[in-house]
């Protein structure tokens, strides 16, 4: 399986350790099957260059978790966000869609009381789906094969942003549609 992780790192060899604890999937190396979705979300840091990692995963002997956009995936990653422990820890490897909060932080509005499990569910089922790929353990990490490297250019990089702020200028009509016709 080809992956991609995009940041401001060549990153021959993947820490599962380093990342944060809260992420959608816990803490784990994240990484994407879809370069240009990768590319899509880098972002430009002074002082240093944006590069996008391409890896070869061996899936061979691996516990794979394969989650879907639905109330298992919703409450994987309310529990992860939450700092709870890791349901699905014995699995090396977790994939699944990324959940499209990051204009509005529907995990958070629900802890406030705003929205009920299944109306933020239904929120988060709106919009493009992207996926992610998450190496949780050391077995899985170690069948993760560095490829190569590519430095973005500022150029690449601001396409990506103008295509990203398109999306989510229509990631929050629908949004905000959605959120319409739930207060009726």
């Amino acid at each position: 399986m080809r992956l991609y992780h995009t940041g401001f790192l060549e990153i021959k060899e993947p820490d599962i350790y380093h990342g944060r604890k809260n992420a959608d999937f816990g803490q784990g190396f994240y990484l994407t099957d879809d370069m240009e979705f990768s590319k899509r979300w880098a972002k430009e840091r002074k002082g240093f260059s944006t590069i996008c990692n391409t890896y070869e995963l061996d899936t061979n002997g691996l516990l794979i978790k394969e989650l879907k956009r639905d109330e298992e995936w919703f409450s994987y990653i309310y529990q992860n966000r939450n700092h709870r422990p890791d349901q699905w820890k014995e699995y090396d490897v977790i994939m699944g869609p990324i959940a499209n909060d990051t204009i509005y932080d529907v995990m958070g509005i629900i802890t406030s009381g705003f929205l009920s499990e299944e109306e933020a569910l239904r929120l988060l089922k709106i919009g493009p789906m992207y996926g992610q790929i998450t190496i949780k353990s050391e077995k899985a990490l170690s069948k993760l094969q560095f490829l190569s490297s590519e430095v973005l250019t500022t150029e690449c990089i601001a396409n990506y942003r103008e295509m990203v702020a398109k999306e989510e200028g229509a990631y929050q009509k629908l949004f905000a549609e959605e959120m319409e016709q739930m207060e009726q």
